[in-house]
């Protein structure tokens, strides 16, 4: 689909839930775009993803989370059925399954517009362990760390625990290699927690990342939005409630602080905004992301690329919409330039020829 409709307001799709450890971030997230969304622009189609799998077309997030809520069954249109009729999708569908490649493929199959990542930027983005290599490979400073799949811990555990202990210095951070949100991850510094923190990586996911760690770093992030020139936020920092940037610090603490924007030299805000820039084109993403760093304190800081997070939050205490609102771009304005990316991208691909004989 090569642009919207002229004569009535497009019809946007926002799909949201999904079956991941994020399902309740993938519900608050899109409550807050349907509240900001600018209703004379779009006319809205809620498409809720439960937790068994279904398509729901036009539950809204509020009757979602009520039903997660009271464990009631939720009956609805066939939301697979309806998003085919939208003509633009907002995929808010946080972790596996929605922002990890599998629905943008999908909606690239339909030939409907979407917003963020393609296919490759999403898949890339969400797999800790391969991002970090690209970034390895392009010469962007990351922590050192390992990589291991659930068969190769059965296989050989004590070379794995063998090799933390060599390798890598205390503390280590335990992830699943798919997930966000904080979820499943372990800050440790035993080997009895180390082994427990797999343990839990590995409900999570098939695959786990364990990260040497900053003693008490700063967490710096910035939003990119943009396709072929992407443009950076501001920088806000992040003083975490717990010991570490949980998911109870992100989502449950009121003790946690975000400092927007962060208190940074010039110098030092100049190559993070270089680091971002190159990251976001090294991992293929497009449209938005948000880029995360640890700095080490002291006057000279080591900048080290954390992660790129290619499907950000969106709730009320989400830095993403908290960056580009102090950068001058409100919610409502910020959906409205992630919308038009996505429709420019789709313009692009559809002066592409899908006919090897055309000359």
């Amino acid at each position: 689909m090569s642009g919207l409709p002229q004569k009535k307001k497009p019809l946007l799709a926002v799909i949201y839930g999904g079956r991941s450890g994020e399902h309740e971030v993938s519900i608050t997230s899109a409550a807050a775009i349907v509240a900001n969304l600018d209703k004379k622009k779009y006319r809205l189609l809620p498409v809720y993803i439960d937790r068994r799998g279904p398509w729901l077309a036009g539950v809204g997030p509020k009757q979602a989370a009520a039903a997660l809520e009271h464990r009631r069954p939720i009956k609805a249109a066939d939301g697979w059925t309806a998003v085919r009729r939208a003509d633009i999708v907002l995929p808010i569908v946080h972790g596996t399954g929605g922002e990890d490649g599998a629905l943008q493929g999908w909606l690239e199959l339909c030939g409907i517009p979407y917003v963020g990542s393609g296919v490759l930027g999403s898949a890339v983005g969400m797999d800790k362990d391969v991002q970090k290599r690209l970034l390895k490979l392009a010469g962007l400073p990351i922590l050192p760390y390992l990589a291991f799949t659930a068969a190769e811990w059965r296989e050989r555990r004590s070379q794995i625990i063998k090799q933390c202990h060599t390798s890598l210095r205390w503390p280590l951070f335990i992830k699943p290699a798919n997930l966000g949100s904080s979820v499943g991850i372990t800050k440790t510094r035993t080997t009895k927690e180390l082994i427990r923190g797999i343990a839990l990586a590995l409900r999570y996911d098939t695959k786990v990342v364990v990260e040497q760690g900053l003693e008490r770093p700063r967490e710096v992030e910035c939003g990119v939005i943009g396709l072929d020139r992407p443009q950076v936020s501001k920088f806000g920092e992040i003083e975490p409630a717990n010991d570490f940037y949980d998911y109870e610090a992100k989502y449950a603490s009121s003790g946690t602080k975000l400092a927007i924007p962060a208190d940074l030299p010039a110098q030092t805000e100049a190559l993070l905004a270089a680091y971002a820039e190159r990251t976001y084109r090294v991992l293929e993403a497009g449209g938005f992301s948000r880029i995360d760093f640890f700095l080490t304190r002291g006057p000279r800081p080591k900048i080290y690329v954390n992660e790129i997070n290619t499907l950000p939050g969106f709730t009320a205490g989400s830095m993403f919409p908290k960056l580009w609102a102090a950068s001058g771009l409100p919610f409502g304005k910020l959906l409205d330039r992630l919308i038009s990316c996505a429709l420019e991208r789709s313009r692009w691909r559809s002066r592409l020829t899908t006919d090897a004989r055309k000359k």
